[in-house]
This record gives structure tokens, sequence and C-alpha cells, in this order.
């Protein structure tokens, strides 16, 4: 339950708002908190600026205050006279009773040489050579000096002015010494630290006097070696692990240098700002928990109307027919309810559209795939109990696809409905299904349909699609190939069954036959075949096929001077594999491509060395349908053409009418585009297809060649004599060669002659044989022809 209500959207919008804030008042924090301390820091050197100043206003007064005491020193009458008569006891006697007037911590006299002649301090030290001549330097010249010096250790504020009677005769040296007192009377003027570091003669800097800690104030010595302190006017230092704000103020240079370094703490400078920042963090906390409560109410009245929707949706969704939503709200929610009970009223109108078109076919009216189906398992189901005996047939169109392209769509459209119309006026809806399956492809399902009744509907259907139909003024014809298969002799339940009549439907189709009955040698997608398919595409890539070539010989002259080029496979543990074996395979694959280039290349080739070598033969290349549809077929050509030098017109190509007629448009935009490139087209089987003088006025064939089956058959039937003579007269007449295939006998070869065919190619002039075995063939053919 704990989960349940942490996901619960009423939790997880109270958990978002108060996050939010949280998140914002946190990145304020912060932000404020650095805005606070980057003020401290501009305010620290701000304040330090004026300290500076103050600092240096204490320190000039008393330099005044020293200077105006030694001034009185010096220009005392008996002083002067004892420092003339060098009267020991009055010099130091006046020097103390002046220093214990000012509180000077130090009084010296000096003479003219800087050496010590009286100092209050130790009496031992007469004689001793002053260490600051700087300062009696300036003092001879400005008539006093002052600076920060040290003596022994500690740090004095010292002022030197001259003894004159009236020259000079000698130095006053007064001076207060910067100690812990004068420390804490800097610190408290100025509200910040204060400390002095001196410089040893070695270089070394030592803290001589602050208001710091002991600790803290060592902290200084390593930036003053590091040159830190004398290099930067204001830096900032971190001392025992907080930072300060600090500026450095030059006191005296030199050897024994002495410099101020006056310094703020950046935490105490923004205490008072974070003691506000503190109480707005309480108050911020406040406002946390009384928007957590906020958000819980507005989640509340948000969540409950959605909980209400929710139950409704989940109703609506498992089939149920709730009531409507009453709401009685102005707001989104409110328009929420009624859009859902808009939807439910959608859904149940659009439920009972779908229910009605879940099993017709939106264009014939027709059942479905769907429908089909279903009709076909419970027409399966009284098969099994022995009740009845079903048949599947499965129709595709022919050449609906050229109606299409040449007409249209519309036209496409209502040549479906009307096959519709006229399959199901046939069939009746006592005891057979029409469906459309989709596309050009329909189905019928006979209940109490054995095979040959089967097979005798399937012939009656298609002498009913020959005729011609009438649309728009067009008169259209198509043709059908159908597939049938029977339950249960060919299969038990639906996915096999329809299989295979899609596999007997597209064997009909080859076959031109019109309809067939299932056979399992229809079947090419076995194991048998996937496995030829994979040693196939070995083949070619191997170059494990041959190029074989069987001559085709003048009727004229007997001579020999075209070849055409037959792929043949001789697998390693297969044996000979006929062409017919993996050729249609390969159409169906679409691999086909793949093995009319690999035969290009190696006929160009071949054709190229034999033109080295004098041999002079054209070679004639077979392309199938698919290489028809391959917009890269001509290119492919040219450049395999241009590789091996050879000219265009060495080359025939031959096609088939059948792979004309698949797509007329795209073959004849090929045709083209070859002939133009200088190649010579051949019609191979010619006869054997539909509408073959309508397409072949169009073509730009130079040669047509007659099927074998007129050719074997014109010596014993008589129409078969017509047709081959009527096929020669025709390609004379149109200006194209004509080659006669499947020449076996003399007696067959006398004949054509007689007809005047300009061509003969079969096994009576040779098998077909490698190229090797071919020339070898060529010079006894030659030798014969010129002894004869």
């Amino acid at each position: 339950m704990p989960t349940l209500r942490i996901r619960s959207l009423r939790t997880r919008i109270a958990l978002t708002f108060s996050a939010l804030l949280l998140v914002v008042q946190l990145l304020g924090f912060f932000a404020a908190r650095e805005t606070i301390t980057h003020a401290a820091r501009l305010n620290t050197e701000t304040e330090l600026q004026q300290a500076e100043k103050v600092f240096n206003q204490i320190m000039q007064s008393h330099r005044d205050q020293l200077s105006q005491a030694a001034a009185v020193v010096a220009a005392d009458f008996g002083f002067r006279e004892a420092v003339a008569t060098r009267n020991q006891g009055t010099i130091v006697s006046a020097l103390r009773n002046t220093g214990d007037r000012i509180k000077a911590d130090l009084v010296m006299l000096l003479d003219l040489d800087a050496r010590t002649v009286a100092d209050t301090r130790i009496s031992d030290e007469e004689g001793a050579l002053f260490p600051y001549p700087d300062l009696i330097a300036q003092a001879r010249s400005n008539g006093s000096a002052s600076n920060i010096i040290q003596l022994d250790g500690r740090l004095y504020e010292l002022v030197v002015v001259p003894v004159k009677a009236p020259v000079t005769i000698g130095w006053v040296a007064m001076g207060f010494e910067i100690d812990s007192r004068f420390i804490g009377l800097l610190n408290s003027t100025m509200a910040l630290d204060v400390s002095f570091l001196g410089q040893a003669v070695g270089g070394g800097w030592a803290v001589l006097a602050s208001s710091l800690p002991g600790g803290t104030a060592a902290n200084l010595i390593a930036p003053a070696n590091a040159g830190q302190l004398g290099r930067e006017k204001s830096i900032r230092l971190t001392l025992n692990q907080e930072e300060y704000g600090a500026r450095t103020v030059l006191l005296h240079s030199g050897p024994n240098g002495v410099e101020a370094v006056l310094q703020r703490s950046i935490a105490e400078a923004a205490a008072p700002f974070l003691r506000i920042q503190a109480a707005l963090l309480v108050l911020s906390l406040i406002g946390l928990v009384v928007s957590i409560v906020v958000s819980l109410l507005i989640a509340r009245g948000v969540t409950r109307p959605v909980a209400m929707l929710t139950g409704f949706a989940r109703s609506v969704g498992e089939g149920g027919n709730p009531p409507p939503l009453e709401l009685a709200r102005e707001d989104e929610i409110g328009a929420l309810a009624h859009t859902f009970n808009d939807m439910r009223e959608a859904l149940d109108e659009r439920e009972a559209r779908i229910t009605g078109l879940a099993y017709q076919d939106s264009l014939t009216g027709l059942p479905n795939r769907a429908l089909f189906r279903e009709r076909v398992m419970e027409a399966i189901a009284l098969a099994q109990r022995g009740e009845a005996m079903v048949a599947v047939m499965v129709m595709d169109l022919d050449r609906f696809k050229y109606v299409n392209d040449t007409l249209g769509h519309t036209i496409g459209d209502q040549l479906l409905v009307e096959v519709g119309q006229r399959l199901h006026a046939a069939m009746g809806p006592q005891s057979a299904t029409v469906a459309r399956l989709g596309g050009d492809e329909f189905a019928v399902l006979l209940i109490d349909g054995s095979e040959a009744e089967a097979m005798r509907v399937a012939q009656s259907l298609l002498t009913l699609l020959e005729r011609p139909m009438l649309l728009e003024g067009q008169v259209v014809d198509v043709g059908a190939s159908i597939g049938i298969v029977c339950c249960p002799m060919h299969g038990d339940d639906v996915d096999t069954l329809m299989r295979r009549a899609d596999i007997a439907m597209y064997a009909a189709k080859r076959s031109g036959s019109g309809c067939l009955l299932y056979d399992s040698r229809h079947d090419t997608q076995t194991p048998e075949r996937l496995s030829l398919m994979g040693e196939l595409r070995h083949a070619v890539e191997h170059d494990h096929l041959t190029v074989f070539y069987q001559p085709k010989m003048d009727l004229a002259t007997g001579e020999v001077r075209q070849v055409e080029a037959l792929v043949r496979w001789d697998h390693a543990t297969r044996g000979f594999i006929a062409p017919d074996r993996f050729i249609p395979f390969a159409e169906q694959t679409g691999y086909i491509k793949a093995i009319t280039r690999w035969v290009v290349r190696h006929v160009v080739a071949q054709t190229a060395d034999w033109l080295e070598r004098g041999i002079d033969l054209q070679t004639s290349i077979n392309v199938s349908a698919r290489d028809l549809l391959d917009n890269e077929l001509p290119d492919f050509f040219q450049n395999v053409l241009k590789e091996y030098r050879v000219d265009p017109r060495q080359i025939w190509i031959e096609i088939t009418e059948s792979a004309v007629m698949e797509d007329p448009a795209h073959a004849l935009s090929t045709l083209e585009k070859l002939h133009n490139l200088g190649f010579r087209l051949s019609i191979d089987d010619f006869g054997t297809g539909y509408s073959s003088l309508a397409y072949l006025k169009r073509m730009p064939v130079d040669e047509i060649k007659i099927d074998r089956s007129f050719v074997m058959g014109m010596v014993t039937e008589r129409d078969d004599e017509v047709i081959v003579r009527s096929t020669i007269d025709l390609g004379h007449n149109m200006g194209l060669k004509v080659v006669a295939e499947g020449v076996e006998t003399q007696e067959i070869l006398d004949r054509l002659r007689e007809c005047r065919c300009d061509l003969a190619q079969g096994w009576l002039l040779s098998r077909p044989m490698p190229a090797a075995k071919l020339e070898d063939w060529l010079l006894a053919w030659r030798a014969k022809k010129a002894t004869a």
C-alpha cells in the first residue's frame, strides 16, 4: 500500500510542487550566500582602502607629536650646551625627561658621524653606529625625518631632528614602540586587524606585532616571503582556513624593511547578512510546510474527478457500458468528462461500423481475407468430421498491373468490382464463398467440392473472366490464373491450404495453363531448394558456373558466325544440374540478376579473347524478365563492353515475349536504351506468348527465334509447318532475321531452307559446348565445308 500511495497522482502532485519549491529555495539560498560573500569581499576591500587612510593619519599624528617633542629638546639652550660640552649626565637627563613627558619609548643623541652619544635604553651602547643612515640623510636635507624602523627586534616609529648651535652639532632620535598597546589602539580605531612585518638582513620576514592571535599571525610569513604582500596592494589571504581581505602598506624599504598589513575577516564582514539569511531560511521552511499542505489539498481536488474518469475509461476499455459521467464543473475537468461521454458514444457507433466492415472488402463488398479464413477453418472442421470435402481456389488476375499503369487506378478499381460481381453471380450464395484477399487476388471456397468439381468450376470461372469488360468506354480484357487445393488431401489447416493454393496459382501463371491442382513438385520452397539457393550463390561468387556455346548456322552460306551463350552448372557433389532446375528458381528469388551479370562479364571477356585471336563470332546472351526491370542493366552492359573493348554489335541480347509482357512499358524502355547503345535484340521462343504482333512492331528488335516446339513438329504436323512458314514470312516482311531452334534432323533443316529461314540452331549441328571445344568444332566445320 505505501508504494501505491507514493505512486498515486495526488502524492506525486504534492511532491512535485514541494520539490520544485524546495529546489527554488535551495537555489535562492546558495545564490544569496554567494552574493553575500561576494558583497562582503567588495565591502571589505572598500573598508581596507578607507582604513589605510585612517592608518596613515594615525601614524602621521604620532610622527608630528614626536617631531615637536624632538624639536623642543633640540632647541633647548641647556641641552645644546650639554651637547657642545659633551656633558654626558646632562644629555641623558634631558633625553629622559623629554621622553617621560611624551611617553616616548626611545630617545637617542647621535653625533655628526651618526654614532650614539647617549641612549635612554641602554647606557653601554655609546659609540655604536646608528643603523639607519638614510634617516640622517633625510633629516639633513629636510630638517627632520621619520619612519617605522626595527631596533633590537622591536618596532619603533622614529623621528630624527638636528641639534644646532647654530650649526648642526648632532642629531636627536625619538620614537614610540609599536607594541600590543599601540596595536590595540589601531584595532579599536579602525575596527580591523593590523599586523607589522619586518625583514631581516638575510631577507626573511617576521611578524613584529599583530592584533591577530599568534598562530594566525604566523601564517602571514609565507605570503610575505613569497613576495605576495609587497607585490600586490590588495590581496586575499587564507589564515587558519579563514578567508581575509588584506591591504599592504610599505613603511620602510631596504634590508630592514617594514610593512603594515591591514586585515579584515570576510566571515565577520558577511555575518550581519548571514544572520538575515538565516531568518529568511526559517521563513522559507515555514513556507515549504504551508505549500505541501496546500498542494495536497489542490492535488486532492484534481485527482478525485480524475479517478472517476479513470474508472469510466477502464470500464469502456473492458467492453463495458458505464452510465454517462456527471461532473458539475465548468473547468477543464468538466470539459474532459463531457469529452469522455462523447467518446463513449462515438466508440459505440464506430464499433458498430467496424463490426460490419471487419469481414467485408470495402471496394467490392465481398468477404475479405479475415472472413474467408474463418469460413475455411469452419469448412476444415466439417471435412475432418467426414461431413464434407472442401476445395479452396486462389485466383490472381493476369495483366491487371498493365491495366492500372495504362488506364489508371480508377479503371483498375472498376475492373476489380466487375470481377467480384461476376464471381459472386457465378458461384451463388449457397455452398460457396467468394472473397477478395487483396490487390487483384480473389479466392473461392467450395463445400462438397471434389477435385474434379473444383477443376470444372475453375474452368468455368476462367471462361467467365475472358469475356471483355466495358469500363468508361474502354474495352478491357483480363485473364486469370487459379491454384486449387483440397482438404484433407493437400492440408488440414488454413495456413497450409492457403499457402499451397498460392503455390499452385503461381505454377499455373508460369505454365500459362489457367488453373492447376496443387502438386508437391510446384513447391519450390523446400529445404533442398533453399540449400540449392545457397550453393548457387556460392557458385556465382567463386566462378563455379560455366558458359557453353551453341552455334547458329547461316542456311544460305553454311557459315557459322553466331553462337548462343548458355549457362551450365556442374556441381561438385550433385553432378550436372540442368538449367531448368536452377534458372526458374533464380528468377523467383531475384538472384537471376546476379547470374546474368556473371554470364555477361564472362561472355564479353570470351568474345574479346576470340577477336584478339582472329575468331570473329557474335554471341547471344539471354536476359530474363527481372533483368528488363533493372534500370541499371544498359549501363552495366555498356561498362563491361568498354572494359574489354568489344563493339556492341558483337553481342545479341535475347528476350522472351513473356518477359516483355510482365511490364511492357518498363521493358520497352530498357530495350530502347540497349538498342540505342548498339546492341542487337532477338525475341526468343517467338509464337508461344500473347499479343506478340501488338508489341512486335513497337520493339526495336533485329531477329526473332521460332520456338522449338513448332520447328520439331513441322515435318509431322501440318499446323506447325504453317506456323513456321508464316512466322518466317512475317519476320522477313518486317525486315527481321529469323532463327529456327530445335533443328534435330536433316529433314527439318532441308524444310527450313525451302522456307527461306535465315539461321538454324539445334542438336543436328551441335550440342552446346565449352569455348575450347567450340573452337575445335569450328575448325572441323570449316574444314568439312571446304572439302564439300
